[in-house]
This record gives C-alpha cells, sequence and structure tokens, in this order.
C-alpha cells in the first residue's frame, strides 16, 4: 500500500516530467520568419513612383523592388550605401532587394526619375 507521500513524490516527478518535455518543445520551435515586402517600381499606368511609395516593416524584414513600368530603375539610399542598389535594373520584373536591421527611417528615390519625384520611404519598427 502507497502512501500519501510516496503518491506526492511520483505526482511532482510527473508534473516536473510533463514541465520539462513541454518547455524544451517550445524552446525548439525556430523563430518567425522575416517578412518581405514588394514594392513596384513604376506605377501600373507607367507613373514614375514607387507602389506603395511608403512601407513598415520590422527590424531583419526585407523590401523587394520589382521593375514595372516606365524602367530603368535604381534605388539610391543617402548616407546607406549598404543599402543601395546604384546599377540600373534594365529588364520587366527585375528584382532588387535590401534587407533592414535597424529600426529607423529610410528615404530612398530612383536616381533617373528622381527629378520627376519618385522617391519612397522604409520605416524600420524595432
Amino acid at each position: 500500500m502507497m502512501n500519501i507521500s510516496s503518491l506526492a513524490k511520483q505526482l511532482g516527478l510527473a508534473i516536473a516530467s510533463l514541465a520539462f518535455i513541454v518547455g524544451s518543445f517550445f524552446m525548439s520551435v525556430a523563430p518567425a520568419a522575416a517578412d518581405v515586402v514588394t514594392v513596384k517600381m513604376g506605377s501600373d499606368k507607367g507613373q514614375l513612383v514607387f507602389e506603395p511609395k511608403e512601407v513598415k516593416i520590422m527590424v531583419g524584414d526585407t523590401v523587394k523592388w520589382v521593375n514595372n513600368k516606365a524602367f530603368p530603375h535604381n534605388i539610391v539610399f543617402d548616407g546607406h550605401a549598404e543599402l543601395s542598389h546604384k546599377k540600373l535594373a534594365q529588364k520587366p520584373k527585375a528584382a532588387l532587394e535590401s534587407t533592414f536591421n535597424e529600426a529607423g527611417e529610410f528615404t530612398y528615390y530612383c536616381s533617373p526619375h528622381r527629378g520627376a519625384g519618385m522617391v519612397g520611404k522604409v520605416i524600420v519598427e524595432g
């Protein structure tokens, strides 16, 4: 016959084992994947704009710019050469990507079309 003390020890051991197993499952789950946000370079009607003009992302996310209309286009960030793509994307559907690893506001432009107002902004939240 089991006494109450022995039963309490076995129950405590079972609960501790279950907590360890469940806890280790959550530790082994991979973190959520970073997002990729797409921005069109040139509107569907051929206007010299970025669509959308402004995007909000989280640290670690990537922005992918895709040639849409009225190309060639590029992406230039003043003061952030590591994010820029100064070489012109010449072909339809050509894509340029930058991953943002710090919070802040990053204004960019297309150098051939800056004078026409082809300017955009990436807001990165921490």
